[in-house]
């Protein structure tokens, strides 16, 4: 019994050790600015960014990576192992959304990321003066983009519009906002204002709408038929005074 028991040892062991370095690579994790978790980082426009990737429960040097969405971030020798820095200078609103992941070199399943949220006000000013006919439709549009998403608000001549619904159409995405108005009429004229608003702030822009006299439109059809006759009845003219023009000659 007793050597049977001896003879199990050699196997035993292996497995231990096995279980003993699953253990420590299970407990090994990373952290951006003390967040072990994704996590998400309010800011402004302007000042810059700093983020800060650690490794813990770490017993030996590990290389760390940093990425920008998909694409790689370049980093200085000696800013690659258990500590590695970036800096986001300056921050922009393109910058809005972008997802920055460190990621442990060696097995990159180990990783953990921040999502940028650039927060900034509605950006929206000028005017456009349009100048359509009668009875066709005509499209406002304004462009803005905003974080916070930003709600907007039609006037005309400084009053709230009434949108009728067999008259106005209204279209919208997070950075576009468009008013249109179907078969205009002379009682469209006027000064039309774009008002975007969001937490941070506002922004506005002004349309002047010119609504011009229809102009008359003449059939293709009526045109051609005109444009025949005419020269049918010069062809028959000349035919007619053919005699004539040959007598003389």
């Amino acid at each position: 019994m007793a050597q049977r028991s001896s003879l199990a040892v050699p196997y035993e062991v292996p497995v231990l050790a096995v279980c003993f370095l699953a253990c420590i690579a299970t407990g090994l994790e990373l952290s951006i600015n003390n967040h072990a978790a994704d996590f998400s980082l309010s800011t402004l426009p302007g000042p810059p960014v700093s983020l800060s990737c650690l490794v813990q429960n770490s017993s030996q040097p590990e290389e760390l990576l940093w990425y920008r969405g998909d694409g790689k971030v370049d980093l200085k020798d000696g800013n690659q192992v258990n500590v590695s820095n970036i800096c986001i200078s300056p921050v922009t609103e393109s910058d809005n959304g972008v997802t920055f992941t460190c990621k442990l070199a060696r097995d990159k399943s180990v990783q953990v990321s921040v999502i940028l949220d650039v927060q900034f006000p509605p950006q929206l000013t000028g005017e456009e003066s349009l100048q359509i006919e009668e009875e066709k439709d005509v499209t406002l549009t304004c462009n803005a983009k905003s974080n916070p998403q930003a709600q907007t608000t039609w006037y005309k001549n400084n009053t709230t519009l009434t949108l009728q619904q067999d008259r106005y159409q209204l279209y919208r995405t997070s950075e576009v906002f468009q008013l249109s108005i179907i078969k205009v009429q002379k009682s469209d004229n006027g000064t039309y204002t774009c008002v975007v608003k969001s937490p941070l702030g506002e922004g506005r822009k002004d349309f002047h709408l010119i609504v011009e006299d229809k102009k008359p439109v003449f059939p293709k059809e009526a045109v051609i038929a005109a444009a025949v006759v005419v020269i049918i009845t010069v062809l028959f003219g000349i035919v007619a005074r053919k005699d004539k023009i040959f007598k003389v000659w």
